[in-house]
């Protein structure tokens, strides 16, 4: 636990203070009951005042003072809270590798069925969107509510040529943030990401002449967007497009963390075609990396349950998170609950308020 004002501990000093005080009070009680003549009229007096019970209320009056002084300096505490993700795009891969059935029954269909795992159990209030991507990428289904619209979304997957995973982080981007630019060329991208004047200018720019440049939105840490999350699927390396590497690093800018998940197996399979064949591995390096930048995760899936496992557990840590939160409120309402009981009990037992 730590305080975001510690200067209110200072008051805990006087604690001490206090416990003398009493302890001295107790003592001056004493001498002045030693001056009565009458010892058994002394005892009548005190009735049920006697014994360990009338040093109750002070002590609980003392325990809410010290709750008190820890909420004055605002306590914070690692606490693990629902969290406020309002969007989940999910964007996968449908390059051809992924009609290899070392995931059973093939890759793409465990990824289908373990994204529909996945949507039945996101919270209602939850939009969710759909991005696929393989030589180039698409927003299939725009973040929404519907249920039905996300699933008949996921079931209408079909196939393609080549691998753009930085294609297909810049579309996820482009469906949370509509009004910025996200231009998937690589020479647009790097000009994006501040390369200096002079790349830019030997390479051209594409922009029409007069049209306004847009401000780049100001950078802010890394995982702090706490409103969306992008799940990112595949199962191949890149073949085209964006480096995945330089559009993490606009997500990143942005706030966005995008967790990866890696289907296949460690030895990869071969794909054949007509006169060509060609072994399919998961660049697991690069996913690492996209998910390390965005304060995300990465996920390797080797079997179809080892995925539908991954996304249960996606499921969990969108739904709730482990946040520093300031814990001020409890304190206070622990001091004042023990006050309110010290002053029950002295009403009760000694028919008066402390």
């Amino acid at each position: 636990m730590t305080f975001l004002f510690p200067e209110g501990l200072l008051g805990l000093a006087t604690v001490p203070l206090i416990v003398a005080i009493y302890v001295l009070i107790l003592r001056q009680r004493k001498k002045a009951a030693l001056a009565y003549s009458n010892f058994a009229l002394l005892r009548e007096a005190l009735g049920k005042r006697a014994g360990f019970r009338r040093h109750v209320p002070p002590l609980l009056m003392l325990a809410a003072f010290v709750a008190l002084l820890l909420a004055l300096a605002r306590p914070a505490a690692v606490v693990t809270l629902p969290s406020q993700h309002e969007t989940v795009i999910l964007a996968i891969d449908v390059s051809g590798s992924m009609r290899a059935d070392d995931v059973k029954p093939t890759r793409l269909a465990a990824a289908q069925a373990a994204a529909r795992t996945f949507i039945n159990a996101t919270p209602s209030s939850t939009r969710i969107g759909v991005v696929s991507f393989a030589g180039s990428a698409a927003l299939i289904q725009p973040p929404t509510r519907n249920r039905d619209e996300v699933l008949n979304a996921i079931d209408q997957l079909q196939l393609q040529n080549a691998t753009a995973i930085g294609s297909g982080i810049l579309v996820s981007l482009k469906a949370l943030f509509p009004d910025q630019d996200f231009d998937a060329r690589s020479q647009q991208l790097r000009a994006a990401l501040g390369a200096n004047a002079g790349s830019a200018a030997a390479g051209g720019s594409s922009r029409p002449i007069g049209a306004a440049e847009k401000p780049e939105p100001k950078p802010v840490p890394p995982g702090s967007y706490k409103s969306a999350v992008v799940i990112l699927l595949t199962d191949g390396q890149t073949t085209t497009g964006p480096d995945p590497v330089d559009a993490a690093r606009l997500a990143a800018a942005r706030g966005v963390r995008v967790f990866t998940v890696g289907v296949g197996t460690p030895d990869g399979q071969i794909l054949t075609g007509e006169g060509w064949s060609i072994r399919v591995r998961l660049d697991e390096d690069a996913l690492k990396v996209i998910a390390d930048m965005t304060r995300a995760e990465y996920f390797f899936a080797g079997s179809a349950p080892d995925l539908k496992k991954i996304y249960e557990g996606l499921n969990s840590k969108l739904v709730m998170e482990r946040k520093q939160t300031e814990i001020t409120a409890l304190f206070t309402g622990i001091g004042a609950a023990l006050a309110f009981l010290a002053a029950a009990l002295s009403l009760l037992w000694f028919n008066r308020i402390l």
